[in-house]
């Protein structure tokens, strides 16, 4: 992630909840190497492995990247203004990532091709839907795959097993919504992570 240091928060984040690298890695299912590497910025996490360690904490997406402080509500966010909580190679900008009495959350979300949402299929609280405003995505859902291009949309129980890969040559955009808003929640539930 440019201009953020993934590394330095996550280990301010595990020290302030007084755990060892050790117990974060049990807590989150993966092994000792993958902390300790990820806190040194030796590697860059993909968005489900972040996902994995956040939940043990439990930290959400946009305190991560955000930070804790609210915001106060207005209307307008400029585009500089969202906050970026993809991986680096992914990008996701959420739209009012700090306002705390959000109901959901929009998401300008950006996959290179070859561009993937990890192996491991999806599954958290709510409903999500979206619409490809450029290129084409491949959506599984519960074992479905559909290749969705340009105009073409979706909307889904989140609870299904789901997974987004941009199997194209080009960029596909897409702009989504899901309720809850699960990446300002912590715990499990998040989008797309």
């Amino acid at each position: 992630m440019e201009g953020f240091d993934v590394g330095t928060r996550l280990r301010e984040l595990r020290k302030a909840r007084k755990l060892s690298q050790r117990e974060l890695a049990k807590r989150a299912g993966v092994t000792n190497s993958t902390i300790s590497l990820i806190e040194q910025n030796s590697v860059s996490p993909s968005v489900s492995s972040l996902k994995k360690i956040l939940d043990a904490l439990p930290v959400s997406i946009s305190a991560f990247f955000a930070g804790d402080e609210p915001a106060p509500p207005r209307a307008f966010y400029p585009a500089e203004e969202l906050t970026e909580i993809g991986d680096g190679y992914l990008s996701w900008r959420l739209v009012a990532a700090r306002r705390p009495d959000r109901s959901m959350s929009i998401i300008y979300e950006r996959y290179p091709p070859g561009a993937d949402t990890g192996d491991a299929m999806l599954e958290h609280d709510g409903e999500e839907g979206g619409v490809v405003v450029a290129g084409e995505i491949e959506l599984t859902v519960s074992g479905e795959v559909q290749i969705l291009c340009a105009g073409d949309a979706y909307y889904f129980d989140s609870r299904l097993p789901h997974r987004f890969r941009n199997i194209g040559k080009e960029e596909c955009v897409i702009v989504s919504a899901n309720s809850p808003p699960t990446f300002a929640e912590g715990g499990r539930e998040m989008h797309h992570a």
